[in-house]
């Protein structure tokens, strides 16, 4: 006879969309917390299982002799049993794959602390009361450059007699007034007369001293003092 429970295979339905919620929500999880969040997944299905195998039994020995219970039906549950299982693993197993390429990606790139880098930002790094920047003339002629503060103000501005192609601009990190500003990451803008004689932002580069690295969640941000750009934004390495 038929225990007065709800049956196995309902039961084992149940217990399979909790395994299968356990292990989305494993795969979806940060690299912090996500190998933590598959062993207790695994450890909730190990336990599901098991609570599933008992139910079957009492089932199986308590069944009518006139209306056998589907075996295809339980042969479908193990199945999907061993499916989420290994859906928990491959997670735990990427996820400790993505913490030794970030941890390798960090080590490799300490190799450039200490050495001159150029990289694309608006803003110059002012290192040791120095910053400089390339910008690209499409002519020669005069190029307007204009620092600010975070506030917005300009705290200095240069007219540069550009040449045609590269140039550089160097900072002493005074103001207008002479006064000599703190070390620290300042907005610059670059103007200059485009090939129909109008007034357009022509494409720079800073230069600055890298000084660290820093992982922040998946990405990799190199450190120029003050700066902060992406390694996505380094041009190239200068010494």
């Amino acid at each position: 006879m038929s225990l007065p429970t709800v049956s196995a295979q309902q039961t084992a339905a149940s217990l399979t969309q909790a395994a299968n919620d356990a292990a989305s929500g494993a795969s979806t999880a940060g690299s912090a917390t996500a190998q933590t969040t598959a062993q207790t997944a695994m450890g909730s299905l190990s336990g599901n299982f098991q609570t599933f195998l008992k139910m079957l039994m009492t089932q199986l020995q308590n069944q009518d002799p006139t209306s056998p219970l589907d075996t295809n039906q339980f042969t479908s549950q193990l199945v999907q049993f061993s499916s989420v299982e290994q859906q928990i693993n491959t997670n735990s197993s990427l996820t400790q794959l993505i913490q030794l390429t970030q941890a390798a990606g960090v080590l490799q790139s300490t190799s450039m602390v200490g050495h001159k880098v150029s990289v694309t930002s608006d803003h110059l790094a002012l290192q040791s009361g120095s910053a400089a920047l390339q910008f690209a003339a499409p002519s020669k002629g005069p190029v307007a450059i204009a620092v600010y503060n975070d506030n917005g103000t300009k705290i200095t501005d240069a007219v540069v007699d550009a040449t045609a192609g590269s140039n550089t601009w160097n900072w002493d990190g005074r103001n207008v007034n002479g006064t000599q500003l703190p070390d620290g990451s300042y907005r610059v803008a670059v103007m200059g007369a485009a090939a129909d004689g109008t007034t357009q932002a022509l494409p720079f580069s800073v230069t600055g001293t890298a000084t660290g690295v820093q992982q922040n969640g998946g990405s990799l941000t190199l450190q120029l003092g003050a700066l902060s750009v992406d390694f996505s934004a380094v041009k190239s390495i200068l010494n």
